[in-house]
């Protein structure tokens, strides 16, 4: 007896593979509950023979799923609302991970379904990451409990209003790729000195990871701690003076500012 699907993942990339992946592990959903599609033959065999997940043959299989995961590229979200016309009235959650596409967009291509927007983040693959999630006015206690029961597999969940979305998808959602170049440098420059590579690695990642437990188990606040390790005429305030030399400081604020910028001109091509 085939086992209806409980789960739909429409677009089973990286960040939705880390959810379900999790999902499984933590026996959320057996593999015969999860139906998946993908835009790629070989990818979909992959899927099926790694997770011993269901494969769709059309995007609307996934319809008759109480809860869908929506996690495809923006530049396709008008090919899938093509494909899903006219649309089909169905029930349950739509979690969609997709950025910049709005609730109001979401809802009128899934209509009957309460849509949340979402926005997990990579170090979600070992379960240290953080989703924040935006959900419509209507939407009732069980339903918000249910998404943020759904992504606290992969870590932390945090609700905000949709219109700062864009904002944590830059902050969060490509922090992690700006966090990995910042390490990847500080590596480089240890090589610089003289230590070995797996040294300097080491040491930068223990460093980081350090300093971020410092600042929450001690609720310090980043200059605090920043004005704790300078000593006058010492290494680090040597250090610190080249960093805001070469403009580091608002590099990383500007970074911020255009990642969002990007996310809302990714938006709006589906949202027109």
């Amino acid at each position: 007896m085939t086992t209806s699907p409980q789960l739909g993942i429409l677009g089973c990339g990286v960040m939705a593979e880390a959810i379900l992946s999790r999902l499984l592990a933590q026996g959320c959903y057996q593999p015969d509950q999860v139906m998946v599609t993908t835009l790629s033959g070989q990818r979909q065999a992959w899927l099926a023979q790694t997770y011993g997940v269901k494969i769709a043959q059309a995007n609307r299989e996934l319809l008759q799923a109480p809860t869908l995961l929506l996690s495809i590229k923006p530049q396709v979200f008008l090919e899938l609302g093509q494909d899903l016309h006219p649309p089909i009235p169905s029930s349950g959650l739509l979690l969609s991970i997709v950025t910049g596409i709005s609730l109001s967009t979401l809802e009128q291509v899934f209509p009957g379904r309460t849509v949340i927007r979402a926005v997990p983040n990579t170090p979600g693959r070992v379960g240290a990451g953080i989703t924040a999630i935006a959900a419509p006015s209507s939407i009732t206690p069980p339903e918000l409990h249910q998404a943020e029961t759904f992504f606290q597999v992969i870590g932390q969940v945090i609700t905000v209003p949709e219109k700062l979305i864009n904002s944590v998808t830059a902050l969060a959602g490509s922090g992690p790729a700006f966090v990995a170049l910042i390490v990847e440098a500080l590596t480089d420059g240890g090589v610089l000195v003289g230590l070995p590579r797996p040294t300097a690695q080491k040491l930068v990642l223990a460093t980081i990871t350090g300093t971020i437990k410092l600042l929450e188990e001690q609720n310090l606040h980043p200059g605090q701690l920043k004005d704790q390790v300078t000593s006058p005429g010492g290494t680090t305030i040597t250090g610190l003076s080249i960093l805001e030399a070469g403009g580091v400081r608002g590099s990383l604020i500007k970074t911020i500012q255009v990642a969002q910028a990007r996310a809302v001109e990714l938006g709006q091509i589906a949202n027109d």
